[in-house]
């Protein structure tokens, strides 16, 4: 489902632990580390769809986490033109994305990537908060940004932890 502009709806997951850590996910075979994310079906909500990922991709359901938030609108970021199906209709030129925060109930354990006979992952690790923002793939770095600008406040009522290095998170 691609939207009049080009965007496919998309949710994105922070899932965080109780340390005020995040899921941080290999992509199998390579070396590309991201949140979960996945797309949302057209009889679906974002909230269902961000659940129905959230099993598929890290094996936890409703019952393992506490949803904490969510951005208050759609987060888009364009494609690559290397990336940009053009044979396709309609063409899609990007995703928007309503991201969510989750906070792990259970312990460790309970994460599984191997949940589907497709897994998405083949690695996983806890980071600190603002890890990601140096790590995703650049095309997707403002989006997380703003998703991990947004939602900290869930996660840090006290105030946002320092971006790495001591330095405040760029504006």
């Amino acid at each position: 489902m691609i939207d009049f502009d080009g965007f496919r709806p998309n949710v994105g997951i922070i899932l965080s632990n109780r340390d005020g850590r995040v899921l941080w996910a290999r992509r199998v075979g390579q070396d590309a580390w991201q949140f979960p994310q996945g797309g949302i079906r057209t009889d679906e909500t974002p909230c269902e769809a961000m659940y129905r990922e959230l099993a598929e991709e890290v094996g936890l359901r409703p019952e393992h986490v506490e949803l904490m938030g969510a951005t208050r609108g759609w987060l888009r970021y364009r494609l690559p033109r290397q990336y940009i199906r053009r044979t396709s209709r309609p063409v899609c030129i990007g995703q928007k994305q309503v991201w969510f925060m989750l906070r792990l109930l259970g312990n460790d354990a309970e994460v599984c990537l191997h949940s589907t006979d497709k897994p998405e992952f083949d690695h996983w690790c806890w980071v600190d908060y603002w890890h990601p923002l140096n790590e995703v793939v650049a095309f997707k770095r403002n989006v997380y940004k703003r998703a991990l600008k947004e939602l900290a406040p869930l996660l840090f009522p006290e105030g946002d932890p320092d971006f790495p290095g001591n330095q405040r998170l760029p504006k």
